[in-house]
């Protein structure tokens, strides 16, 4: 056992972690593809807070089968309540209502300003180390999203700042702010529920604002999905709530918050050359300097980890 703690088993914890990191990239990346069928069937909030309602029911399902235990401690449930909002609510919730005033590149750019809150909550609660090449992950992993979207953001339309606007700058810059605390915070006093309880409780929990809010305002029909939705629901339930944030929560606890947070710039990437291989979208020069932005800025930032 004692190799577990040296630093070559340190080193394999690590990428592990990045291996959950990479799942949990590809699946929220290709889960763009799938929300665009989705949305056009079914309102954002409504499809949103249903799939977690399944998704959690699922996982729970599955905890149950795998032996664990879905009793949460008596004192727990005020932060398991708190990573349910922050985690979830917000992040995939709220983030979704940014799309009425903003567009898809806008949105993207100020959402994608997460790793950067993760970096300083990581500093000032965690004291991980901000070093010269945590920096230069992070400046990487920001040039590439705006190169991905400079063509939305620079297209020669002039910029309106009214009151729309504003509310879709709050509408996601807030939930960014919210999941990045919420991951520093599960670094700093982790939830004693084993992991995939844990999982099934914050999409359950988090879920159940986005359906009300969803039923409640949108008044969704389900005469209205057909085949190709369901399955976008289903999948979204399954794979994007239900796997990702299992895999999200392992990497979260192997890998440091910062260079966790890191990671999800290749979300983006991977979201639009999906959609450029499964919908035929047009790729450009942006894709691969966007990607080789973001990979070399994840690698720079296992490095740092490496080092500390």
């Amino acid at each position: 056992m004692a190799d577990l703690v040296n630093s070559d088993g340190k080193r394999r914890i690590e990428w592990v972690g990045l291996l959950f990191l990479l799942a949990v990239s590809a699946g929220w990346g290709f889960n763009w593809v799938v929300m665009k069928n989705l949305i056009a069937e079914w309102p954002p909030l409504s499809s949103r807070g249903l799939a977690g309602i399944v998704g959690a029911l699922g996982l729970m399902l599955a905890a149950k089968v795998s032996g664990e235990s879905l009793k949460v401690a008596e004192g727990e449930w005020p932060r398991l309540l708190l990573a349910a909002f922050l985690n979830v609510t917000g992040w995939m919730g709220v983030g979704g209502l940014a799309l009425l005033w903003l567009s898809a590149g806008e949105s993207v750019i100020v959402a994608y300003t997460m790793p950067a809150w993760a970096a300083l909550f990581a500093w000032l609660i965690l004291g991980e180390r901000f070093t010269l090449l945590r920096a230069l992950a992070l400046i990487l992993g920001i040039a590439g999203v705006v190169i991905l979207f400079s063509g939305h953001l620079f297209s020669g339309r002039e910029m309106s700042f009214g009151l729309t606007k504003w509310l879709g700058l709050a509408s996601v810059l807030f939930p960014a702010i919210g999941f990045a605390l919420g991951a520093v915070l599960m670094k700093r006093t982790p939830i004693s529920l084993p992991p995939i309880a844990s999982a099934a409780w914050q999409i359950g929990l988090g879920s159940i604002p986005t359906v009300i809010v969803g039923f409640l305002w949108e008044q969704p029909q389900f005469a209205s999905l057909t085949w190709v939705g369901w399955l976008s629901l289903l999948w979204f339930a399954v794979i994007t709530l239900g796997a990702c944030y299992l895999f999200w929560f392992a990497a979260l606890r192997r890998l440091p918050a910062g260079v966790a947070a890191i990671g999800t710039f290749l979300v983006p990437v991977i979201g639009v050359l999906a959609g450029g291989f499964v919908l035929g979208e047009q790729l450009t020069w942006r894709e691969l300097v966007a990607l080789a932005c973001t990979a070399y800025g994840i690698l720079l930032a296992m490095r740092a980890a490496q080092k500390n």
